[in-house]
């Protein structure tokens, strides 16, 4: 008869700590499972890991690679492609006019949007641009393969316009596709106003953004197909008339790896230039912006050259995860289990000079409450270059825990009790 009262008066006492938060202290007393007696879901402080890849950053370090010499150029930038990782730039946040390298944009879109044995009807609109121009006459028909050629090889001004009213309906249309997709790519301070780079109040970017842009372009195979292709041939459907087309884009015979991507030019932007070049495991876009006048045109490629040169020669690629880093289980209030496992799973790789180093910063909840779901989120691992936030992955759970019940406080003290576990409750509860 005793032992059964003292099971239901366990019982009650488990039901009400678990349910009330003035029994939180009594429950931590009878070391309930699952009910920690600290506050729920506070913060830890950000983690100094130990390993060579986290130490704090040296404001101060010493012998830092010296800065390439891009002289010319108004704004430049050199991106790590794989990451998107910001590795040189001059004014490379600056909103500025691009010229032709507007086309990389207009070709993904196209990409993106058409097939390319789709035909284009040509406009009156469209057969009207100034050069450089291919020469289409209204109502002339051609695949959009064939115009995708004549616009990145030659940079053709009224292909670009054909092309962008056949697939958004007009040309203002397709500029906004084209905005709404470079800010999808996180090309923020980006906006088109011409599908051919033509100069218009509000059609501008940035160093950074369009470095962004052709990083993106240059993961897509047919992109890189068309870009590095030599020369093309092609007919217009309806007379016949043939055509071909070669590439100007002289980066591509310049340098071992290059792969693009776009030359520019415009009395507004002065010569302009997106290049990509792979090589030794690197992946690097250079973008210069406003790089002279005439006649000075080969200015573009010095500063080029001096960005890709730049890459290859003081960075490295190194996997900077932190793969075998254990991490603390998480206690859980008014739980089944008292706590829970958590992971954090991904992978980095980074372009690097010698004397950088990444610094880790681990914000996890302290508590939860249950019930816990495996894979829920409890918390980020951000990595940073100094103050620079490079990437963040999410810590989740690798376990659960179910919330605690009737059934199973019942059925806890049931167990507590046929085990000969009333001892300690006998002299917690009534002083025995």
């Amino acid at each position: 008869m005793k032992n059964r009262m003292i099971g239901l008066c366990l019982a009650i006492i488990i039901l009400g700590a678990v349910t009330y938060p003035f029994y939180q202290t009594l429950a931590a007393e009878l070391m309930l499972p699952g009910i920690p007696a600290r506050q729920v879901g506070a913060q830890t402080e950000p983690e100094q890991n130990e390993s060579d890849t986290s130490r704090e950053y040296d404001e101060e370090r010493e012998g830092e690679a010296e800065l390439p010499k891009v002289a010319n150029s108004l704004s430049a930038c050199l991106m790590d492609a794989d990451s998107g990782r910001v590795l040189y730039e001059k004014n490379g946040y600056q909103e500025m006019p691009m010229a032709s390298t507007t086309k990389i944009m207009t070709c993904l879109i196209v990409l993106e949007n058409a097939d390319m044995d789709e035909i284009v009807t040509v406009s009156k609109y469209a057969s009207t641009m100034p050069d450089v121009q291919l020469g289409i006459v209204e109502g002339e028909q051609y695949y959009v393969k064939d115009l995708l050629y004549s616009l990145m090889l030659e940079s053709h001004n009224d292909t670009a316009v054909a092309l962008a009213e056949h697939v958004g309906g007009s040309v203002e249309e397709f500029c906004n596709m084209m905005t709404a997709r470079a800010k999808s790519l996180g090309a923020m301070h980006t906006s088109f106003r011409t599908p051919n780079g033509l100069d218009a109040d509000g059609h501008y970017t940035t160093a950074a953004d369009l470095a962004l842009i052709g990083s993106f372009a240059i993961q897509n195979e047919t992109f890189l197909k068309i870009t590095n292709t030599t020369s093309y041939n092609f007919t217009e459907l309806t007379k016949g008339r043939q055509y071909a087309v070669s590439n100007k884009n002289r980066f591509l015979y310049m340098m071992d790896g290059a792969i693009g991507i776009k030359t520019g030019f415009t009395g507004k932007a002065g010569y302009c230039f997106v290049g990509a070049l792979k090589r030794d495991g690197k992946s690097l876009v250079s973008v210069v912006l406003g790089c002279g006048w005439p006649p000075n045109k080969n200015l573009k490629w010095t500063d080029t050259t001096a960005l890709m040169e730049y890459g290859l020669s003081e960075y490295e690629q190194r996997d900077v995860f932190e793969h075998d880093k254990t991490l603390e289980e998480i206690p859980v209030y008014g739980g089944v289990e008292t706590s829970v496992t958590i992971s954090c799973e991904g992978e980095l790789s980074l372009l690097m000079r010698p004397d950088e180093q990444v610094r880790v910063d681990y914000q996890i909840a302290e508590y939860l409450t249950a019930p816990v779901g495996e894979g829920t989120q409890v918390g980020n691992a951000d990595y940073y270059i100094g103050d620079e936030l490079i990437a963040s992955f999410p810590v989740k759970t690798s376990s659960g825990a179910e919330a605690l019940t009737w059934k199973y406080c019942i059925e806890w003290a049931i167990r507590a009790i046929t085990s000969g576990g009333t001892s300690f409750f006998e002299n917690q509860i009534f002083g025995q």
